[in-house]
């Protein structure tokens, strides 16, 4: 395979303003169809990025025998579905995250995955963000070296603000109603319950899969202390990850830009990252590396690529990926543990054993 052809699902905003436009832009990518129910904006969006075949429904995109892989972005519950129709069909994936709203759904797209032998990525683009590389660096040779002692906590302070940032990239909408979702939930949580769940699944299961890869941690992550109040969304959470102890302040802030920082303290130093705004273009991470003991210094090191976009690298990461054979950074099989920690979090919350 020299060329991936690529089908698209959905063409919402995620799919305008971010993923289409980036996949369009790969020179080995051709996006060869997109699938969306409402008639008149899925044939506006297609004309708008040159995608000769237009579907009403992505069932019919799987279908097609011309498509090598399919990406995509739609509610939180239905995209998983989607997805594992897509790996069923026998065509890899990406898709937006969550790549579910409860633990059962993510197994059954992952059997879905093992079945026949389709792959599948999840886009957590904090982990293809040029800034965050250049910071994982750092910690993993203050790890390896042990030149600033041992790691003593991880703080995640993510409470958000303007992710948008401004972006005026054209897009499409019309006055077609989007298609309700399925109603797919945990079977422990309560109804009304839902909607608190899956605002802060969809949110923070970024701040749990950044984490563990920042520590290298795999499944070895486990919810220790929930202190949330009473919207489940603001607060604090003590985790162990890689058997490290981290905290992730959770909440909400009417900021001009993105209000999201870790800090990895080492016994002489740390390592502090700091998240752009998420639709900001070509801007990483930034980083600072303080060192203390005997001395005493700040570096503000930049990765090679200055200028970047995460969401336009993770796309790149894909298709080479497909293209190669390399695994993907970020598999769908390795989420799991993200939609795991999610409902230890809320287990906890609401003294459910």
């Amino acid at each position: 395979m020299e060329v991936v052809r690529l089908g698209y699902v959905g063409a919402g905003f995620m799919a305008q303003k971010v993923h289409l436009p980036n996949f369009a832009s790969i020179s080995n990518c051709r996006l060869v169809a997109l699938a969306e129910v409402r008639e008149r904006l899925g044939r506006e969006v297609a004309k708008r990025f040159g995608i000769p075949k237009l579907y009403r429904h992505h069932t019919e995109l799987l279908d097609d025998p011309e498509i090598d892989a399919v990406a995509v972005s739609a509610h939180f519950a239905a995209q998983g579905e989607i997805a594992r129709d897509a790996l069923l069909a026998g065509k890899h994936v990406f898709m937006e995250k969550p790549m579910a709203v409860s633990l059962e759904q993510g197994r059954r797209i992952i059997e879905a995955s093992k079945r026949t032998g389709a792959r599948l990525m999840v886009a957590y683009m904090k982990r293809f963000d040029a800034g965050y590389e250049l910071g994982k660096e750092f910690v993993d040779r203050f790890r390896k070296s042990g030149e600033l002692g041992r790691i003593t906590l991880v703080r995640v302070h993510y409470f958000g603000g303007d992710w948008v940032c401004g972006l005026d990239t054209p897009f499409t909408s019309t006055d077609e109603p989007p298609p309700p979702p399925p109603y797919i939930k945990p079977d422990w949580l309560p109804d009304e319950h839902y909607g608190r769940f899956v605002g802060f699944l969809q949110q923070y299961v970024h701040a749990f899969n950044f984490v563990r890869w920042l520590l290298d941690a795999g499944e070895n992550a486990g919810v220790r202390v929930v202190d949330l109040d009473e919207d489940g969304y603001t607060g604090v959470i003590v985790l162990r990850v890689g058997g490290v102890r981290a905290v992730l302040e959770t909440g909400g802030i009417a900021h001009h830009r993105w209000d999201e920082h870790t800090q990895v303290y080492f016994e002489r130093g740390w390592v502090h990252m700091w998240s752009p705004p998420l639709l900001q273009r070509n801007q990483p991470a930034e980083v600072e590396v303080y060192l203390g003991g005997d001395r005493h210094e700040y570096r503000r090191p930049l990765p090679a690529e200055r200028w970047s976009w995460s969401y336009k690298r993770e796309a790149e990461h894909f298709i080479r990926c497909l293209l190669t054979g390399e695994p993907f950074r970020s598999p769908g099989e390795d989420a799991l543990t993200d939609i795991r920690l999610c409902e230890e979090v809320y287990k906890r919350w609401l003294n459910i054993a």
